[in-house]
């Protein structure tokens, strides 16, 4: 293979490659691997100030011990963004450090690398962040925005919640009851379903919702480990459609099917856009708690990541009836991003693959409604969040945008080298902060 052939293979395979790995994190987490590519800072923390220049210090191990000799190919870049440089270098002892240079405005940037050893194709990342504290939104607030959540919420009020509950004896024991519940939705004909679990032992409780990730998903036929912990929780699908069906491939029909993109649909009325009944849903779930005889009827959390992030979120600032949240990783945060030069949140709805469809000026003015950006402006619940730098589905600007205009009391555990997953550890914090809150009462 030529050198520009052998070039043009190796850059593929970063942008492929790359992106495909972290896919696969988003939904397992890492897998243990005989090789690993592992890409750092210089600094400890992964954090610098701006002008301050950056080295990304590269190390290929295989069985714990260097390759030496090992071709690697990598390139520099604010996330999201096209390269500032790229290289395909050989690394005599199977070590490289490389000079990423500096930004000049708040945000972050990434080094990945590829490497392929015993014709298996290994990636690392590393992204360093720039006064991310700094970082500001580049959606605006409409004028209206309160006075349109607010005729929403009261039009949906309208309709009878007319729950449904089916006990499913299956996921139940002698110390949790759980239900198939659904309830009617925004509109007659539109329901939301979930999995209630509520513990058997008479008594009040406090309650969580848990709010879905991006897709179509029925319930995982697991237990609830939080009940056991003295917590009711409303465990919602956002779709619409049965959380347990006797359909096998009821779920993933739909998601392969008519709810392909669904965050695209209707983009172009703030009316009718998909994600009105998504968030309209999560209010009714708040209404099903409240009335429930075990509810305590103070102490309500929502709970959720990426997708899920961005609900407890809206949830929280819909609703005051929710006391505290836990999010990590929030997606739909500062959407209008790549319209100004920089990475924008989950689905990217106006990045380069999108911007031919969506980039209107109606797509834009309707995403303003939905964005988390203006939710958290308004939000006044005790948050939890959580997520890493090198988060490729929920770029880490994206999030900041967000979280950087929240007023309420909030707590961020950052772990750099987290992707769209969470580290046990996290998790762990989270639950103490939240645990606390809810049963001290």
């Amino acid at each position: 293979m030529g050198t520009s052939s052998r070039t043009k293979y190796f850059i593929s395979l970063i942008t492929l490659v790359f992106i495909s790995t972290f896919a696969v994190n988003a939904q397992w987490g890492y897998s243990n691997k005989p090789v690993s590519v592992i890409v750092a800072p210089d600094h400890d923390d992964w954090n610098y100030k701006l002008g301050e220049n950056v080295n990304f210090n590269i190390t290929v191990l295989k069985f714990g011990n260097l390759v030496k000799g090992i071709e690697i190919a990598y390139k520099v870049m604010p996330e999201k963004m096209e390269p500032w440089q790229s290289e395909i270098i050989t690394l005599p002892e199977g070590t490289h450090t490389v000079k990423g240079g500096t930004m000049k405005t708040p945000g972050f940037l990434r080094c990945a690398v590829t490497a392929i050893v015993d014709g298996q194709t290994y990636t690392g990342t590393a992204t360093a962040a720039f006064e991310a504290n700094k970082i500001k939104p580049t959606t605006t607030m409409p004028k209206d925005f309160v006075e349109f959540w607010d005729n929403a919420k009261a039009e949906a009020a309208k309709i009878p919640m007319l729950p449904k509950m089916e006990f499913v004896p299956e996921l139940s024991d002698r110390d949790i009851d759980v239900y198939h519940v659904n309830i009617r939705n925004y509109r007659a004909n539109a329901k939301v379903y979930g999995v209630l679990s509520v513990p058997k032992k008479e008594g009040k409780y406090p309650a969580i919702l848990k709010v879905p990730g991006a897709g179509v998903w029925g319930h995982f036929m697991v237990q609830d480990e939080h009940v056991k912990q003295g917590v009711i929780t409303f465990e919602i699908r956002i779709h619409g459609v049965p959380t347990i069906s006797k359909e096998p491939n009821l779920h993933g029909d739909l998601w392969n099917g008519a709810l392909w993109d669904y965050w695209n649909i209707n983009l172009d009325n703030k009316d009718h856009y998909y994600y009105k009944r998504v968030y309209l849903g999560c209010v009714r779930s708040v209404d099903f708690i409240s009335s429930l005889d075990k509810y305590d009827g103070e102490n309500l959390a929502v709970y959720g990541g990426s997708q899920g992030n961005a609900l407890s979120i809206v949830t929280a600032a819909l609703d005051s009836r929710v006391k505290y949240l836990v999010s990590y990783y929030p997606a739909l945060c500062d959407l209008t991003g790549y319209l100004h030069g920089r990475a924008g949140g989950w689905p990217h709805l106006f990045d380069k693959t999108n911007a031919s469809l969506n980039n209107t000026l109606a797509r834009i003015e309707t995403s303003k409604y939905y964005d988390v950006v203006n939710f958290a402006r308004i939000l006044k619940t005790p948050g939890f969040y959580g997520w890493g730098y090198n988060d490729t589905v929920c770029p880490p600007t994206s999030m900041f945008s967000a979280y950087n205009v929240i007023t309420a009391p909030k707590t961020l555990n950052i772990m750099p080298d987290e992707g769209h997953f969470s580290y046990q550890e996290q998790k762990d914090k989270a639950h103490e902060w939240l645990f606390e809150k809810l049963l001290s009462n």
